[in-house]
């Protein structure tokens, strides 16, 4: 293998790369032949035992490709615990095991015989193109058929940059032959990157492996008796195309993204606009003329025969305008609706037209029709004479009340949202008001749109709710003003000009929105004096009822299926699952704010605005890749849906089955799935009773039965954040729902998305690598280490490669100094670790390793990684430069050794693994234990801090003279109390630095000192701040001259001068004295922060400065 690597080209020396990667082999060879992570639960009947468990998952990666840095950086969190609790002595597992339901599979298989498909029709078209040029009577277009053609994405291409090769890519058309291929590459790439996965507890999902599909069987029958299942008609994202529900996992964009809800209102028009009455029977719907610049809106029901229509299918006929709206309560304050105007004749509202297809508001069509005609089938506006009339609510009156208002033109209005036509509530909503406002003062604006006086000027804002309202700028304490024409005085206090005004309509529109809705009253119609949030369901009930709306959904965002195409809402039959339902939802709460770690505040409160929406979820599809619900075998389960209680599966699955992931070959039993009966599942995961006539041996089943006990619940689970809103909370939902409290999870832990190169990967782009490629360019502990490093929080962290290849160098380096000092350990010092410089070294040792064991505990890795090695290796880099002559002492050196060594293994296990054998161990570096050191001295942590500090301010006064002159000696002078005015100013400090410092009569006496008084005092609380009551001690516990004078030769290296003297304030010579006495006055008069006495530090080329 190493002979090999010699070709590879490296991005660092080869020799550096090729020592990392022989010992990863070398390590990687011996945990496999050790069976160093195959773990089983102790032995039925046998005792307790006292070995603490932590059983960790993660979301097993969808198969439809190779594992990649995204999937790496989630999964190396449940790699980095799993070496640490295991250093802490619990009994680790983690399993891993390979999601393959749902659609992406199936609809990447359908893409590739789509693309075969083309590739045939391709070459049919290029022969006939070469026989038209043979043929000078045949046609020929400007562009071939076969450049015309335009697949969903190349497939094949896909499946090319993974290396996979070209005869091999036809059998990718069966969904299948995915299952087998990419498992077991993830698996080997999983290996190399040395993770500690019991990999006897593997499979894929779907009814291909028949345990696991047995076991979903299982779930879902204790759903459906637990009543958490039903069936009906609900609104769920759709894919045309794939003619089913389209989940999250099943999307290309939009994950996470759900049905919005609004209410169409009915609004009928009472005067057909010239353009529709020029139909006729051999006409489409035909433009005004170019010279007319008006705009009306026109929803037609058709019938599923396409255009043309005749002027008699009109005639007659109810033809309405429908318009979205969120807030039915406000059609009292209705004064007119408005249309985007446009420049050319076009059918428009098309993404409204194709949701209301799959709703039942148009007559029904073949699924066909649906796709191809979805637009004819519903909105167009046409270019007419004039506006047309509406219909609105009569103010005062009731939703069947009405009375004529008319369409006007809003240079605003989204077609990305709603149907394109819209309600006009001037009172009650910014924008509205400001279109209007607009209209009436604006002549021209009139004009340029054919809009007639007698449609604008004659209509006043309707005021329908009451609010509370305060200007922004009102004084505090301040009460808010009542008003009922919340729009008008949003837009007065933000100071909009016009309806293009859109930042100073944000805000208006937020206030006035939230104000309205929380706390607003109606003062019209039926439920005049009802609330807003009550009345709102109110009204669009009464409005249901009355048929003057209908109820519609669409997407709230764009949502694209991996089949290719945009989604839409539908309202299908569909079995669901009844999250949200009060009761379950209150477990699950009462778990989160009880039990469950989630590690973080911003995690906890994502699953509690996750849990505050998450309404009905469809867990069933018409086709895909899955089980099949076993009541209604008609539906697939869903991939979100059958991926939430597997972990319990992991426990026993390596009993069941062993070999291929797909349960082809029975486990050690011989138990057959067909003979995993409900009873058999529920003796297992429940304690039910024992079944009867089982075909499943006793002690297997007693088996089994103890490997769930022992191993669950789930101690850790690991993911991204981006899974709270789905897969995690719908786990939490299942647990509470199937499994005693005590088998629910213990701990959550999220991350954010990583991003490589502070850029987001992309494919298209090239910012991408996978796992493989990132083993082979850094070795897998390289990767390690930047992984570690690159963040741990929620927000997005980056994978740097600098950082990468600067740990191969790192590591590189330090296996130098191991090998290099255990080589040379008979030369060092022994004895009592008298010295300060080795008493501080083994202080900082104990320091750091109980500071990494605290962060690892918090799963903060970034952390631990500065803890354990950074700061580590800085101490230990001070310790041999402090050390010098003397040298370094041989335990304290093999104690940082084996410390560092332990400390890091969780990271760069590899690393360790080989180190631990140079310092002697007989057994793997997976049975050590995570370091015992003793307790930290605090005293030697505040003269290590003093010493830093001092050496520091040293250096910058020694800098700053040498910037004049030449500076070869030092004298460094230590008081052993501070002056009398700084010991009343810290007197002072310590009862109460609050209050106006010279106020005190402690320091009336020292009102001369005020400059450099209030420095020193300020200077002192900064030091509180950072070092506690310490700060303002007037003496220190230790000897500062000896802590000096003992580092004297550390400290002529550090500041490249000949001579430092280290000697008791003051100085014996009154010339000197009073030299001194003048420059450190100056000092402090110029100083932004004084130096603290008793230390005065003072240079020159003479013998003081």
């Amino acid at each position: 293998m190493l002979l090999l690597l010699l070709f590879l080209p490296l991005p660092l020396p080869l020799l550096l790369f090729s020592v990392l990667v022989l010992r990863l082999l070398l390590a990687q060879k011996r945990w496999e032949e050790e069976k160093a992570f195959e773990m089983d639960a102790p032995a039925p009947g046998s005792a307790a035992p006292e070995q603490e468990k932590h059983f960790v998952t993660f979301p097993y990666p969808y198969m439809n490709g190779l594992l990649h840095l995204g999937h790496t950086f989630s999964l190396s969190k449940t790699e980095f615990s799993m070496g640490y609790e295991r250093l802490k002595g619990k009994k680790t597992l983690w399993p891993f095991g390979f999601h393959c339901t749902g659609m992406p599979i199936q609809a990447a298989a359908d893409n590739l015989i789509s693309q075969e498909e083309e590739k045939e029709a391709d070459a049919e078209a290029s022969k006939e193109e070469e026989e038209a040029e043979m043929d000078p009577t045949k046609f020929k277009g400007k562009k071939s058929k076969a450049a015309a053609k335009k697949g969903k994405g190349n497939q094949w291409q896909v499946l090319e940059s993974m290396d996979i090769p070209r005869e091999t890519i036809p059998r990718f058309v069966d969904p299948v032959y995915w299952l087998q291929y990419f498992p077991p590459i993830a698996k080997q790439d999983l290996i190399e990157m040395g993770v500690k996965v019991d990999w006897r507890r593997s499979f894929i999902t779907t009814n291909v492996n028949p345990y696991y599909d047995s076991f979903i069987q299982w779930q879902f029958h204790k759903l459906r008796k637990l009543e958490k299942v039903s069936f009906g008609k609900r609104y769920s994202i759709f894919s045309p195309i794939d003619n089913q529900i389209c989940a999250d996992h099943d999307r290309a964009t939009g994950e996470g993204v759900g049905p919005q809800e609004y209410v169409l209102i009915k609004m009928e028009i009472l005067t057909l606009p010239p353009a529709l009455q020029q139909v006729d029977s051999t006409s489409s719907l035909p433009s005004c003329s170019s010279s007319c610049s008006c705009s009306s809106l026109l929803l037609v029901l058709l019938p599923p025969s396409p255009l043309p229509l005749t002027r008699t299918q009109l005639e007659g006929k109810k033809v309405v305008l429908l318009a979205a709206t969120l807030r039915p309560e406000t059609m009292y304050g209705q004064t007119n609706c408005w249309v985007l105007p446009h420049e050319k004749d076009a059918i428009v509202g098309e993404r409204a037209a194709r949701n209301m297809a799959f709703q039942g508001l148009t007559p029904e069509v073949t699924r066909q029709q649906r796709v191809e005609r979805a637009r004819d089938v519903l909105l167009a506006v046409r270019r007419g004479q004039g506006s047309d009339e509406s219909a609105r609510k009569r103010p005062g009156g009731t939703p069947a009340q009405l009375c004529p208002i008319y369409t006007l033109p809003m240079l605003t209005i989204s077609m990305k949202k709603g149907t394109g036509v819209v309600t006009s509530v001037p009172s009650d909503a910014p924008d509205d008001y400001q279109a209007l406002m607009d209209l009436k003062n604006k002549p021209a604006l009139r004009e340029k749109y054919g809009v007639k006086d007698e449609w604008v000027l004659p209509f006043d804002l309707i005021p329908i709710i009451e609010i509370p309202y305060k200007r922004d700028d009102a004084p505090e304490g301040a009460e808010p003003e009542l008003t009922d024409l919340a729009a008008k005085v949003a837009c007065e206090e933000y100071k909009v000009a016009s309806q293009n005004d859109k930042e100073k309509l944000v805000l208006a529109k937020a206030k006035t929105y939230k104000l309205g809705f929380y706390e607003g009253k109606m003062t019209i119609g039926d439920f005049k004096g009802m609330p807003v949030q009550e009345a709102k369901n109110r009204v669009k009930a009464q409005m249901l009822e009355e048929n003057n709306a209908y109820s519609y959904a669409e997407p709230e965002k764009e949502v694209m299926s991996r089949s290719g195409n945009e989604c839409v809402v539908a309202l299908t039959d569909q079995w669901y699952i009844k999250y949200g339902e009060e009761e379950w939802r209150k477990q699950v709460e009462e778990h989160l704010q009880k039990d469950l770690n989630c590690y973080s505040d911003d995690t906890k409160s994502k699953f509690e605005a996750a849990l505050s929406w998450l309404g009905e979820w469809g867990c069933s599809r018409s086709f895909g890749l899955g089980t099949l619900l076993p009541w209604d075998k008609q539906f697939v389960i869903e991939s979100l849906s059958d991926s939430t209680i597997y972990m319990a599966y992991y426990t026993f699955c390596h009993i069941l089955h062993q070999g291929p992931f797909d349960g082809s070959v029975p486990g050690p039993a011989g138990v057959v799935a067909k003979d995993l009966t409900e009873e058999v599942w529920d003796y297992i995961l429940l304690d039910g009773p024992q079944p009867k006539d089982s075909k499943v041996p006793q002690e297997t089943l007693e088996r089994m039965k103890q490997e769930f006990n022992y191993w669950y619940p789930v101690d850790l689970r690991v993911s991204g954040k981006d899974l709270i809103q789905n897969h995690l909370t719908f786990f939490l939902y299942n647990h509470a729902a199937i499994f005693p409290k005590k088998h629910w999870p213990r701990s959550i832990r999220t991350n954010g998305h990583v991003l490589l190169n502070n850029e987001k990967m992309s494919k298209s782009t090239g910012n991408f690598k996978t796992l493989k490629q990132a083993i082979g360019e850094y070795s897998a502990d390289g990767m390690r280490f930047a992984l570690a490093l690159a963040g741990d929080g929620n927000e997005d962290a980056n994978f740097e490669h600098d950082v990468a290849n600067a740990a191969i160098l790192k590591l590189t380096n330090e296996l130098q100094f191991v090998e290099k000092s255990l080589t040379e350990l008979d030369k060092m010092r022994t004895g009592e670790l008298d010295l300060f410089i080795d008493k501080n070294f083994d202080n900082e040792i104990n320091r750091l390793v109980k500071s990494a064991d605290e962060c690892y505990r918090r799963m903060q890795f970034r952390e631990s990684v500065i803890e354990g090695w950074d700061k580590l290796q800085n101490a230990r880099d001070k310790y041999r430069a402090m050390a010098g002559p003397i040298g370094m002492h041989a335990e304290l050196i093999k104690k940082f050794i084996t410390c560092q060594t332990l400390v890091i293994a969780p990271i760069c296990p590899h690393y360790s693994e080989y180190v631990w054998g140079l310092l002697g161990h007989k057994e793997s570096v997976m049975e050590a234990r995570w370091p015992e050191v003793g307790d930290v001295d605090p005293l030697l942590v505040r003269m290590n801090s003093y010493f830093d500090k001092t050496l520091s301010d040293i250096r910058a006064k020694t800098d700053k003279a040498r910037a004049k002159k030449a500076v070869a000696k030092a004298t460094v002078y230590v008081a052993d109390e501070f002056l009398d005015w700084q010991q009343a100013a810290l007197n002072v400090l310590r009862s109460d630095f609050k209050k106006n410092m010279m106020s005190f009569p402690e320091l009336a006496p020292f009102k001369a000192q005020t400059k450099v008084l209030m420095p020193f005092a300020a200077f002192s609380i900064d030091e509180f701040e950072a070092r506690g009551p310490e700060a303002f001690e007037l003496k220190v516990p230790y000897d500062e001259v000896r802590l000096l004078t003992d580092s004297i030769e550390y400290l002529k290296g550090e500041l490249s001068v000949e001579e430092i003297e280290v000697t008791k304030w003051p100085p014996s010579d009154p010339a000197v004295l009073k030299n001194l006495r003048y420059e450190c006055a100056l000092i402090s008069s110029r100083s932004s922060s004084p130096l603290a006495p008793p230390l005065l530090p003072l240079l020159s080329s003479r013998s003081f400065l």
